[in-house]
């Protein structure tokens, strides 16, 4: 009978960290990879079963909220956190969707899933990579010892080489907290920048050049919603100047605060497509915006 002074447990743990300190460089790049892609607005999904639902918890917890220092709060959503969905689709669809139903309704191509399983072989979190993948993901997995079937299923995995669950939950932990560090790390630095600041001016709705003069908020004119790049000084719609916008009788550049579209109540929202009602979503309306992240449009839940 083994008692509490036992270290046969962590004599295991000691032995498995040794050839899981060689997985340090993978782990330091998927921080950097995602910084890069939460900073330009993607998100991270996570699924795992028992204690390694509590794992995919923690990661999402360190992300929106923080792991050291202060800094912005992060995309993450722990898929089996909400338990009426999950509960549900057990209920109306089996177990096995639990996770690839809630992947296909929060994930966008370019996010990323990333699925943990001591064992690699849970039958609901290979349906989720199956998911994922169709619609465009990137699949992670943090795993127990390879080859396992969500290891050969993802596009990347960590896969720890201990004989114990428990072990391999405890250098997932490991894993987690590694992760944290390496993306606050590329993200106090400033690697994912350029991409942030790419996707807070994404061209258009439509994709249609680069972003309008009128949505730096500044006073020249621009083609706010033509997105042709042309200069379209008015929402009148005919090219004339319209200068019931500045209140102030002289033409200016369309949109600016303060001003009125012909027909508008004071303090009423302008009810045409030049109104802020229709303005896409995620583009910045005005100086101090630049280095914020896109919101998604409404219906992104």
């Amino acid at each position: 009978m083994k008692t509490v002074t036992d270290t046969a447990h962590c004599d295991d743990l000691m032995k498995a960290l040794e050839t899981f300190r060689e997985q340090g460089s993978l782990i330091e790049r998927w921080g950097a990879e995602l910084a890069r892609r939460l900073s330009a607005g993607g998100r991270l999904l996570v699924a795992g079963n028992g204690g390694s639902a509590a794992q995919a918890q923690h990661l999402t917890a360190e992300l929106v909220g923080r792991y050291r220092d202060d800094r912005a709060p992060f995309s993450a959503l722990a898929l089996h956190a909400d338990t009426s969905s999950t509960t549900a689709i057990a209920n109306d669809y089996g177990v096995q969707e639990v996770f690839a139903r809630q992947t296909a309704a929060h994930g966008r191509p370019g996010d990323v899933l990333m699925l943990l399983s001591t064992s690699g072989a849970s039958a609901n979190l290979l349906a989720a990579a199956d998911r994922a993948h169709r619609l465009g993901l990137t699949v992670w997995a943090l795993t127990g010892r390879a080859p396992n079937p969500l290891h050969l299923a993802a596009d990347d995995s960590l896969c720890v080489d201990a004989p114990v669950a428990a072990t391999v939950q405890e250098l997932h932990l490991v894993a987690v907290h590694m992760l944290c560090e390496s993306f606050d790390q590329a993200v106090g630095s400033g690697e994912p920048a350029a991409t942030a600041r790419a996707a807070d001016h994404p061209a258009d709705a439509r994709g249609n050049g680069p972003p309008a003069a009128s949505h730096q908020g500044d006073s020249r004119p621009g083609a706010s919603n033509r997105g042709d790049g042309r200069p379209a000084t008015s929402h009148r719609g005919d090219g004339r100047p319209d200068p019931s916008h500045r209140g102030d009788g002289r033409p200016g550049a369309n949109g600016r605060a303060g001003g009125r579209t012909e027909g508008q109540v004071d303090g009423a929202r302008p009810d045409g497509p030049a109104g802020p009602a229709a303005r896409p979503a995620g583009l910045p309306v005005g100086p101090g915006t630049a280095g914020t992240r896109p919101r998604r449009a409404e219906g992104d839940a």
